[in-house]
């Protein structure tokens, strides 16, 4: 389970700093930078994670070398992380309907002093490339591009991903806006600091990943397509939570995904750490009204020994 959700949720936390803020909600500004066809969008409360010690340590474990250079070139462009973003997105989107490619664009929401970081790159002689209106400027050690599509709005990411967030920004293609499933799956969790939805094929892939060897069977495979949406949402305010739903559609179909996520559970707690099984142990899975749910609560200090288990050092490698 903890696999899945390092893969789904825990990577793009590796911005956060600053102080506690009370939810990571998208602005329609932002919202409309993120293209229609998204496969997952995960929306992080930038400064809701330096208070827990828990969030940090976290951090520290999962951030990989290639979000270590962004994050660096954000810093040398002249942003500062701990008083100009407020909330950070990752939206894992499909270039073209029906396409099997995925991108990866980044949204930042804040108070940006956009005329500083302009006077920075044009001091380092950066010049940008334009789309349309749109300047888009170039992180050169991170291989990416970032782009302010209004003082309060930053996309970044690889270019080709930052220009279809700008088609969809500019009314050139549909965006995050236009799709009603994304939008009304927000709404379940957009007043917790770290959230995520993803669609019926982000659903499917997530519970193939937490079912492990359990996923493999037959009953599996006879509800897979069945599943609709999820979404899920984690705070560190009082210790660690974690809260999942998936929906989908009727009874039978949670049901049935409810009883292979918890033969899965049983299948780990014979082989964990004490760590793991206490983990488990404070995990628990239900389904009602053709929705299945997930919930894991635990204190600081025992997510902490979890960090250290041979489990979680498996997932991060």
């Amino acid at each position: 389970m903890f696999k899945a959700l390092v893969r789904f949720s825990i990577v793009p936390m590796v911005f956060a700093a600053a102080t506690l803020a009370p939810a990571a909600q998208l602005s329609t500004d932002a919202r409309g930078a993120i293209p229609r066809d998204v496969q997952q969008l995960v929306v992080i409360d930038y400064r809701a994670m330096q208070n827990s010690q828990a969030a940090m340590d976290l951090r520290d474990r999962v951030m990989p070398p290639e979000l270590k250079q962004l994050d660096e070139a954000l810093r040398k462009s002249g942003l500062n992380d701990n008083h100009d973003v407020d909330d950070l997105a990752f939206a894992l989107f499909r270039p073209a309907p029906g396409s099997d490619a995925l991108l990866t664009v980044g949204v930042a929401q804040g108070q940006f002093s956009v005329d500083d970081v302009l006077a920075n790159f044009r001091k380092q002689k950066i010049k940008p490339a334009m789309v349309r209106t749109n300047a888009i400027y170039p992180l050169l050690k991170a291989g990416m591009v970032l782009c302010f599509v209004d003082p309060s709005t930053m996309v970044f990411g690889q270019k080709d991903a930052v220009t279809k967030a700008l088609d969809a920004r500019d009314g050139q293609t549909q965006s995050l806006l236009s799709n009603g499933a994304m939008m009304d799956a927000m709404r379940s969790v957009d007043s917790e600091p770290l959230w995520s939805i993803l669609d019926d094929a982000g659903t499917q892939t997530m519970m193939k990943q937490l079912l492990g060897e359990a996923g493999s069977v037959t009953d599996f495979e006879m509800v897979r397509k069945r599943l609709q949406a999820s979404w899920y949402s984690m705070n560190f305010q009082h210790g660690v939570k974690f809260d999942l739903t998936i929906s989908t559609g009727d009874s039978f179909t949670a049901a049935t995904v409810s009883s292979l996520l918890t033969a899965a559970v049983m299948l780990r707690k014979m082989s964990g750490s004490d760590a793991e099984k206490q983990a488990l142990s404070a995990t628990s899975i239900g389904s009602d009204s053709g929705k299945l749910s997930v919930h894991f609560s635990t204190t600081d200090g025992e997510f902490n020994a979890l960090l250290q288990s041979p489990l979680f050092q498996s997932m991060v490698h």
